[in-house]
């Protein structure tokens, strides 16, 4: 039974990874693709005697719908995406807790966040929710075997938004030594990251851990879900997966059970 345990965790990783170098390879063609607009757009337009520029500046993609890891490979800026903005301006207190609430149709979660571990990305989740970047967004993954998490903060809901911007990875040895397998377990209740599956590419999206999953340690933990949370996204999770049945079943991908988080909001503690 140990060595089918292990050998489902190892096939679920092995997914997440796949899907994970899917989006990378998406995300390059959509540079490659701003690149070919930004250099007709971009050209200086006369017009009745005056000029227009017009500077195109690609919004860019977390590719994340399962968040895992390829190889390390030219990692890109940890504070700017090549074809997007730099992430905003530090303006929380680094020294603070903050909680993010999320308010969906299933329930309501409770986020603490430590700004001390995790300046940048409690910094952005500010910055995104005060502009209701999160608000009538859908978590649009749910995973029932060898990981378990429900995924949100994709703008798109397909698994390839994000803000534009990427931020660095931090607190990443917070969960401890990884194993002979190279994983780590994210606890039940963890809130972590989702990226490209290189270094430094987060973005919006992010994964609440219903109940313990090994992964990878190259996705930052940057908060604990309350109680309350934890048995809203459980019940979600009991529900399974859109299209799932006992004769086909289905482990990954929307949950049946839709969620949108209808309001989301960053406070200081």
């Amino acid at each position: 039974m140990a060595n089918n345990d292990q050998r489902r965790r190892q096939l679920a990783r092995e997914k997440f990874e796949r899907q994970q170098r899917r989006r990378v390879e998406a995300r390059r063609r959509s540079r490659r693709r701003n690149a070919i607009i930004a250099s007709v757009v971009g050209a200086v337009v006369v017009i009745g005697g005056g000029s227009t520029a017009f500077a195109v500046m690609g919004g860019g993609s977390d590719g994340k719908k399962a968040d895992s890891a390829a190889s390390p490979a030219a990692a890109p800026s940890p504070s700017a995406s090549p074809s997007g903005p730099p992430e905003p301006k530090m303006t929380i207190d680094k020294t603070a807790k903050y909680t993010m609430d999320l308010k969906t149709n299933r329930g309501s979660v409770a986020i603490s966040m430590d700004a001390a571990k995790t300046p940048h990305t409690v910094n952005s989740f500010k910055s995104l929710a005060d502009k209701k970047f999160f608000d009538n967004t859908k978590c649009h993954r749910l995973t029932t075997a060898g990981i378990f998490v429900l995924q949100c903060g994709d703008p798109k809901g397909d698994g390839t938004g994000g803000p534009g911007y990427t931020i660095p990875d931090e607190n990443l040895t917070a969960l401890g030594k990884p194993g002979a397998d190279g994983s780590v377990t994210y606890k039940a209740g963890t809130v972590a990251m989702a990226n490209t599956g290189q270094p430094h590419t987060g973005g919006s999206q992010f994964f609440l851990v219903y109940k313990d999953s090994k992964l990878p340690p190259q996705y930052t933990p940057f908060g604990t879900m309350d109680s309350a949370g934890l048995k809203a996204v459980k019940t979600v999770a009991a529900a399974g997966v859109a299209g799932s049945t006992k004769k086909t079943p289905v482990n990954d991908g929307a949950p049946k059970d839709a969620v949108t988080v209808q309001k989301a909001t960053v406070d200081k503690q």
